[in-house]
């Protein structure tokens, strides 16, 4: 896992529901780009056509919130995001973004700072995110020693994987 991530982002507001970010009438799709092409249809319907590849999703507080489906993880990584920066993240949400390997960072106020299209790095081990084009850097909640051991595994299966094979 990269312990600094560069690119583009988008802005979005608080209370960013899981049938925002994946909305339930997509639940039967099985093929992952197809999941990550409805990825945050309940906000705007042309935000996964063209979110930048390899970016953040900068949002206020309470991401997540509403059901507990996996999906909207999922649905997030496949459509390309590599973390979601958000003011607070609703707690089953933080958890399964960890397990399937999106990185939830806090970072407050993020989103009342940064615009849509700006190119933002990451530094993880710093707890930092800088706004390239201004060279603001604003600090972020670290995560926990468990979570970085889930996520640099790649989330929690492949974690669990390598451990009982013997690795």
């Amino acid at each position: 896992m990269q312990k600094v991530l560069t690119g583009k982002c988008i802005v979005i507001g608080d209370n960013i529901d899981t049938d925002q970010i994946y909305p339930g009438r997509f639940l039967a799709i099985t093929d992952p780009k197809e999941i990550g092409s409805h990825c945050l249809c309940g906000v705007d319907e042309n935000i996964a056509g063209t979110f930048p590849g390899g970016g953040f999703v900068v949002a206020g507080r309470n991401f997540g919130c509403g059901s507990s489906r996996e999906h909207a993880p999922i649905a997030l990584l496949n459509m390309g995001a590599v973390a979601v920066l958000a003011d607070s993240f609703a707690r089953i949400f933080f958890r399964n973004a960890v397990n399937l390997g999106l990185l939830p960072i806090i970072c407050k106020g993020i989103n009342q700072h940064v615009k849509a299209g700006q190119t933002l790095t990451l530094d993880i081990d710093a707890g930092t995110v800088k706004v390239e084009e201004t060279g603001e850097v604003y600090q972020c909640e670290k995560l926990g020693d468990q979570a970085m051991k889930i996520l640099e595994a790649g989330g929690i299966k492949p974690l669990m994987r390598a451990r009982y094979s013997g690795q």
